[in-house]
């Protein structure tokens, strides 16, 4: 009996999100923590956004 494995890869979805953090401290001029916070901040704020309309 043959298994078939599925392998799917999502590294798109990451390499947009994290060029769009570069893209929002380069726009803010940021400083190194500043932009490390934005790291941490970014997606919540995004996560809150973005709920409504998903539906979640």
């Amino acid at each position: 009996m043959e298994r078939k494995i599925n392998i799917t890869q999502h590294s798109g979805t990451g390499m947009l999100w994290f060029i769009g953090w570069l893209f929002t401290v380069g726009y803010l001029k940021l400083g190194f923590w500043s932009g490390l916070l934005g790291l941490i901040v970014w997606p919540y704020y995004l996560g809150s956004y973005f709920a409504p309309v998903i539906g979640t």
